[in-house]
């Protein structure tokens, strides 16, 4: 039996009735989540494809390291201009330009693997052009979002990304690209990646057109500023960034890192095994943005932000004491959901008390601070595991993230945006006609 489209879009349908779904009544915001579906499933093949390549082309690990720069760097050094860009231009076509830029990326990369062509540099080059495109998708996808649906579903419109993402990036993507690379080799399966960012491009512009959010008399550097003094001006952003920053730095590179490790050397446990674990956070994420799709958001949000990844972080820890790898699969599953938990929240909080004309921009300021001192935490975590071993290192890297997360929240002015929605709302109660 097909569902109509009438009965999902009507108040009461199904979307009506599945909080997670509510945000897919709106058409734009139904584009826009197919598109990055499809899109999303395709980056699960090429991250498959092109770990698989690069040891293919050079067997060491150098050469894995030298892509995840590649991956990462681009993005970085993008994501400003790409804010600025987003906020003063339209935002669909923003993302339809980052879209077909990482289709002809990825097409090229595909012809020279089928051809057998390809060189590591190449790889290489072709990588760093598809993480350019991230650098100006993600803060247009971000800062659009809010203009597709109303304010009063902007958590259930969080949460579905959040149950999306892991859903195709972690488990449908990386499981297709598995088979493709195994059956009909690595050409193919850039060839399919390629295919889901036409896909992604064609569906988006299909959108209704959107005006720029910001006047074009304003240069982009100006604009960056401007979203530079805006971060500045308030704890509860600039707080925020700036602990991410210090805990990715104590705990993401020793877990990327030494999860694999212990699975493989410590536990003597195999490639289905770690994927059994990995998978677990796949789970935890879906779950946690399921559950977290059917409530509203919680009344004090930056207090069950920090709760939920202080307690994320923590879950690091529990690599490290993990002896069995249930053990270690239920350390994932935890940390996964409530760094999902605590993400949904986030993004709905920026959406909600960040200016439309400057959204774009304080988002790509949120992933460039974050991630900032990553390249960091992967070159520091050999090292220190070599001194310390890999079980005290995740022990620490935990329970110091921990502490970084929870410190945080006890900046002065951090929860005054609680504080002022405390008063609001009970300035609404007692003017309300029942009061």
């Amino acid at each position: 039996m097909q569902l109509s489209h009438e009965g999902f879009d009507r108040p009461g349908g199904v979307a009506g009735r599945v909080g997670l779904l509510r945000p897919l009544r709106n058409r734009d915001f139904r584009l826009l989540w197919a598109g990055m579906s499809v899109s999303l499933v395709g980056d699960g093949v090429f991250l498959v494809a092109t770990t698989w390549t690069a040891y293919s082309l050079w067997n060491t690990p150098a050469a894995l390291a030298i892509v995840g720069i590649a991956l990462t760097v681009p993005t970085m050094a993008c994501l400003l201009v790409g804010g600025a860009v987003s906020d003063r231009h339209d935002r669909r076509l923003v993302m339809v330009l980052a879209d077909l830029g990482r289709f002809l990326a990825v097409a090229v990369l595909s012809g020279l693997a089928l051809a057998h062509a390809l060189t590591f540099p190449a790889l290489v080059a072709a990588v760093a052009a598809y993480a350019l495109g991230a650098g100006f998708f993600t803060p247009a996808f971000e800062a659009v979002v809010p203009e597709l649906v109303p304010d009063d579903e902007l958590p259930q419109a969080n949460a579905l990304d959040q149950f999306v993402r892991p859903t195709a990036l972690r488990l449908l993507g990386p499981a297709l690209g598995g088979v493709l690379v195994g059956l009909l080799g690595a050409g193919t399966a850039f060839a399919v990646d390629a295919a889901s960012f036409g896909a992604c491009a064609a569906v988006i512009a299909a959108m209704e057109p959107r005006s720029a959010a910001a006047p074009e008399a304003v240069s982009t550097s100006a604009a960056v500023l401007d979203g530079l003094r805006f971060v500045r001006r308030h704890v509860w952003l600039w707080g925020t960034l700036a602990s991410a920053a210090i805990a990715y730095l104590l705990f993401l590179g020793p877990t990327e890192v030494l999860l694999p490790y212990l699975v493989k050397n410590n536990l003597h446990g195999s490639p289905a095994d770690l994927g059994i674990v990995l998978a677990c956070g796949g789970v935890g994420a879906i779950a946690a943005a399921a559950w977290m799709g059917q409530r509203r958001q919680p009344k004090h949000p930056i207090t069950a932000i920090y709760a939920c990844w202080a307690l994320a972080t923590l879950a690091v820890a529990g690599y490290a004491l993990g002896r069995t790898v249930p053990q270690l699969m239920l350390a994932c599953l935890l940390f996964n959901a409530l760094e999902a938990a605590g993400t949904i929240v986030w993004a709905t909080l920026k959406q909600r008390h960040v200016p439309a004309e400057l959204l774009g921009r304080v988002s790509s300021l949120d992933w460039l601070v974050s991630i900032s001192l990553l390249p960091v935490s992967y070159a520091l975590t050999a090292p220190v595991a070599a001194a310390a071993g890999a079980r005290m290192t995740l022990l620490v890297a935990g329970v110091a993230g921990a502490a970084v997360t929870l410190t945080a929240l006890f900046l002065p002015g951090m929860r005054d945006l609680e504080k002022r929605d405390d008063l609001t709302a009970a300035d609404g109660a007692s003017t309300s006609p029942s009061a």
